[in-house]
């Protein structure tokens, strides 16, 4: 038994001559093209006809040069494409922007298009389905293939430039209205002239791929900006960030609850004193003796007065009869109260508290020095409440904010690189 193995045809490029410079003209397209310039002389010309009628003449001021050279073979999307021509597009606004678009060919595929706009590419396919219309607020928006697209922005376009092979009648000069969608990494395109509206998607590829899938030597232009379908190096990031910060979060408030319940809060010293301030001999004075057993743990005094009007300065030092070692510190409380034009207001509080952390266990006694204005008989009636081992939350807070600073983090970045893409729209 015979058999035989056929071969795929190979795509051959055809040789013919520009009628207005006699330079060689390739045609790489497989019969597809009705529009080649010629490199030469940039005679844009009529590829439907063997002579190679001259339409249209570039003047050699308007030449671009492409990064990537006609003839040029890659592999994207498992696919071997061929660049068979090249063409730039202007927009006018408030100041004129430029892109470059690559026609890519393969025999089995078809056509497809590589553009690039400062540095970001996307890799475009024409799409025969329509999407279907929506609206997003006051903003237009379609839907295709499950996926919602938002406008991004609408403008007419010109062609400036062109180079090499094209399925369609191109000319500089020619003006289509496009209008982009978005739903990042891909875009949805629509370019609409006065006899048709045709559709594309486009996926953004890194530089570094293109340059990669066709070989080209170097490095890529280096990317400026953000652009309209440029995926976020944040996406889908914030939001575990922030469940992680709530996971976290709710075990520090179990740990903050342990504590709390396993927390003695033993009162060890609770008494009541009366001072007047300018009266002769020493106003400080220390308390009876108390104890401080079990571990090392935290000390609260608080001090309540009857001001009104007025205010006093508390000096303690919590020693260890044993050690003779201190913890000094000091405590002002004021308090203000009157009316005015807007109402009753008050001021301080008669009440306040001070927390000792990591105290030893042992023999206590408190010194106490009460101060007051030294004229007019200023005096105050206060009661001193000393627990032990009452639980600090200072450490909970602590944790917490270090907890919160990464998703605060990373929110404001993910929106900072959300508001330098929508800047560009039509919507900033």
């Amino acid at each position: 038994m015979a058999s035989s193995l056929v071969s795929p045809p190979m795509v051959k490029t055809k040789a013919l001559f520009c009628p207005n410079c006699g330079g060689p003209v390739e045609l790489r397209g497989f019969g597809h093209a009705l529009t080649v310039v010629c490199p030469q002389c940039l005679s844009v010309l009529d590829a439907s006809t063997p002579l190679l009628q001259k339409l249209q003449q570039i003047e050699e001021a308007q030449r671009r040069q492409p990064v990537i050279p006609l003839g040029t073979r890659g592999k994207l999307g498992g696919v071997t494409w061929e660049v068979i021509g090249f063409e730039t597009r202007e927009v006018q606004a408030e100041e004129a922007y430029e892109w470059d678009e690559y026609l890519l060919f393969n025999p089995y595929a078809g056509f497809r298009y590589l553009t690039e706009f400062d540095g970001h590419w996307n890799f475009v396919s024409p799409i025969d389905e329509l999407p279907v219309r929506l609206a997003i607020g006051k903003r237009p928006a379609v839907s295709f293939h499950g996926r919602t697209f938002r406008h991004f922005s609408g403008a007419e376009a010109a062609t400036v430039f062109v180079l090499g092979e094209f399925p369609w009648r191109v000319k500089v000069g020619e003006k289509v209205v496009c209008d982009d969608f978005i739903d990042p990494p891909m875009m949805l395109s629509s370019e609409t002239t006065d006899d048709e509206v045709t559709w594309s998607v486009g996926q953004y590829t890194p530089g570094i791929e293109i340059w990669k899938a066709f070989g080209l030597p170097g490095h890529p232009p280096p990317a400026h900006g953000v652009f309209e379908n440029q995926p976020s190096p944040f996406a889908g990031k914030v939001g575990g960030i922030w469940g992680m910060f709530t996971w976290m979060t709710l075990l520090l408030v179990g740990l903050a609850i342990f504590f709390a319940t396993f927390s003695q809060r033993n009162v060890v010293l609770k008494d009541s004193y009366h001072f007047v301030s300018g009266q002769p001999g020493e106003a400080s004075f220390v308390t009876k003796d108390f104890e401080l057993d079990g571990r090392t743990s935290t000390v609260e005094l608080a001090v309540n007065t009857n001001l009104i009007n007025d205010w006093a300065y508390f000096n303690f030092g919590l020693i260890n009869e044993d050690t003779g070692s201190a913890f000094d510190f000091g405590r002002e409380v004021s308090y203000y109260a009157g009316t005015d034009a807007d109402g009753s207001w008050t001021e301080g509080g008669q009440s306040s508290t001070n927390l000792i952390p990591s105290v030893p266990p042992g023999r206590y006694y408190l010194w106490v020095e009460p101060e007051m204005e030294t004229t007019g008989g200023h005096s105050v009636y206060y009661q001193l409440v000393l627990r032990h081992d009452v639980p600090s939350y200072s450490w909970f807070w602590l944790a917490a904010l270090l907890l919160v600073i990464p998703p605060i983090a990373h929110t404001m970045r993910a929106t900072g690189f959300e508001t330098r893409r929508w800047k560009e729209s039509d919507y900033s």
